[in-house]
């Protein structure tokens, strides 16, 4: 198994929790080192001691033994009971410290399984309330989406309607120009084959030329207009088409004043 849970704030860096398991089972091995090794002291002490007062009766006993050599024993006796009384109070110092290094190391332990525990239940009330939230929020994002794809698909029709409609109105423009200048021009045409018919006679032309020249030009005028006015009207249709929008303005047009 896999431990997916964050460290923080259990742990100061990553691993804490197990250096901190290690060292507790590693302290607890010293420990029992160390009152396996105080067991055999005491029954090496015991023995030995058992041994020198056994030596001692008979040495007593047998009276073969010179004072200074009895001397000697007793004084090698108590360095040896100093010697084992210094190393069992050594020892149960060790122990005592081992214990209470091992009972710090438990009750840390177990404070920090007790707030693993209520971290746990923490994540667990956290994770669903992200889950409910998540659920609801997912709900609303395909309303949303149905929504935005319904009003995408409004507004793409708004377009086609508006852009419809600049058309009509952009050749409703075009066409009332040109029905004007149609007529302007069929106007001056025929003013200019009466005026043509009259100078057939040759005492009129020369009095007429000038009315004819100026209805010449009047119709040159208005067939450039005429044609601006086309060109003009279906670029901005097509401008239109294209989806360029602030097109919707007429075509300045020069007020034509016939002969």
């Amino acid at each position: 198994e896999t431990n997916t849970l964050p460290f923080h704030p259990f742990e100061m860096q990553q691993g804490d929790m197990l250096r901190m398991e290690k060292e507790h089972q590693v302290l607890k091995e010293q420990l029992k080192e160390a009152q396996e090794k105080y067991e055999q002291l005491q029954s090496r002490s015991s023995e030995e001691i058992s041994a020198l007062k056994e030596l001692l009766k008979k040495s007593v006993e047998e009276t073969e033994v010179s004072k200074n050599e009895l001397d000697w024993f007793h004084q090698d006796l108590e360095i040896q009971v100093k010697k084992w009384q210094q190393e069992k109070k050594e020892n149960q110092e060790n122990l005592k410290a081992l214990r209470n290094t091992a009972k710090k190391h438990t009750d840390t332990n177990e404070r920090y399984l007790k707030t693993i525990d209520e971290k746990e239940k923490q994540y667990n009330v956290s994770l669903n309330t992200y889950l409910e939230i998540s659920n609801k929020l997912a709900n609303e994002k395909v309303k949303l989406e149905e929504l935005i794809k319904k009003s995408q698909h409004d507004c793409q029709e708004c377009v086609k309607r508006a852009v419809k409609a600049e058309i009509s109105v952009l050749q409703n423009w075009k066409e009332a120009e040109v029905c004007k200048l149609n007529g302007q021009a069929a106007n001056a045409e025929a003013n200019l084959k009466v005026l043509k018919s009259l100078s057939s006679s040759v005492s009129t032309a020369p009095k007429l030329k000038s009315h004819i020249d100026s209805w010449e030009m009047f119709m040159s005028n208005v067939k450039k207009q005429l044609e601006k006015v086309e060109a003009e009207y279906e670029e901005k249709i097509q401008m239109v088409k294209k989806g360029v929008r602030n097109c919707l303005t007429k075509t300045e047009t020069v007020e034509l004043s016939s002969p």
